[in-house]
């Protein structure tokens, strides 16, 4: 894909959703990083029913800790891995009181330091509570960069690192957000609804729907 396609296909995501976001539900950063931690291998959706009733029990790392490994278990036994995340969870939420005085750090080394942040985890929280303009490569964006042609790669630190040289910078810090919800509602993985693509003729997909 041109540089010129390129800007064109932002500018056209741009138009239909100027102000993206998460669809993950929260109210302060440490309720994002919980609600990131645990999407991993789950949709939003099901996150979001499972953090209703924590946050409003539990909306603090202290509150958090409190519970307890196996109470905040059954919170989010609903989703997957929900064992290992509900030790990840409570693990940060410890180390956030200790070396962070609770507050979600602004600093990438530290917050991939916390139990359960990759990189990916910590990109969004850079991207969506500092204002940063990282890019998050999940299953969506890596499926849509490479799909289109916008920014294939093999693994998805290539094309993380192939987005971020080539997305417009005017375009960069909603860049995440605008390729997920494409991804997610769009040009979906077993059956992408082409005809509704705003950026059809754009893309390289060989195999696009009716």
């Amino acid at each position: 894909m041109t540089p010129i396609k390129r800007r064109e296909f932002f500018s056209r995501l741009a138009a239909a959703n100027p102000e993206p976001a998460t669809e993950l539900e929260y109210a302060t950063p440490f309720q994002l990083l919980v609600a990131v931690i645990l999407s991993a291998q789950a949709t939003d959706r099901g996150v979001n029913l499972t953090t209703r009733p924590l946050f409003h029990d539990a909306p603090t790392p202290p509150a958090i800790a409190a519970l307890g490994e196996a109470r905040l278990a059954e919170y989010i036994k609903t989703i997957g891995l929900y064992k290992t995340k509900a030790k990840n969870v409570l693990a940060t939420a410890t180390l956030l009181q200790e070396r962070h005085g609770g507050e979600v750090p602004h600093d990438r080394a530290a917050l991939e330091a916390l139990p359960g942040v990759g990189r990916k985890t910590a990109n969004v929280v850079l991207s969506v509570i500092f204002g940063e303009p990282t890019i998050a490569v999940d299953t969506h964006v890596f499926r849509v960069a490479n799909r289109t042609g916008l920014a294939p790669g093999k693994d998805v630190r290539t094309v993380e690192n192939k987005l971020l040289r080539v997305v417009p910078a005017e375009f960069r810090h909603h860049a995440h957000h605008w390729l997920i919800l494409h991804g997610r509602h769009v040009c979906k993985a077993r059956k992408p609804d082409c005809p509704a693509c705003p950026v059809r003729d754009l893309c390289q997909y060989k195999e696009k729907s009716a």
